[in-house]
């Protein structure tokens, strides 16, 4: 787990966790740049994944292989169905769903994190 790859990633959930709240108190639906944000978080997610488990699969630090790989398709699910969400309600809450979302993204890097650390 690289942690300059997780500081962007949390970076990126932060700025659109910001974004998509100050769209919810401004009472508007998710916009196209709000997508598109999501879409590159979500590909960085999905880099994070192959990177953490080919490194998984070639070290020999301490790490529980179910837990590591479930909390990476947790993150890349979970920006998927907030999306997906978001974007199907029609009313000022779909950007609730998607900071909702994206501030679950930095928890569950922060916590991969500490996983591939061995406090986890």
């Amino acid at each position: 787990m690289l942690l300059p790859v997780a500081v962007v990633l949390c970076a990126g959930a932060a700025g659109l966790a910001v974004w998509s709240l100050v769209a919810a108190v401004r009472g508007v639906r998710p916009s196209t740049g709000q997508l598109v944000a999501a879409a590159l978080l979500e590909g960085a997610l999905l880099l994070q994944t192959v990177m953490g488990s080919v490194l998984l699969a070639t070290t020999d630090r301490d790490v529980d292989p179910v837990t590591f790989v479930g909390y990476h398709l947790t993150a890349l699910a979970v920006l998927v169905l907030g999306v997906g969400w978001g974007i199907a309600d029609r009313s000022r809450w779909g950007n609730g769903v998607f900071a909702i979302a994206a501030a679950t993204e930095i928890v569950l890097v922060l916590r991969l994190v500490q996983i591939w650390a061995g406090r986890g």
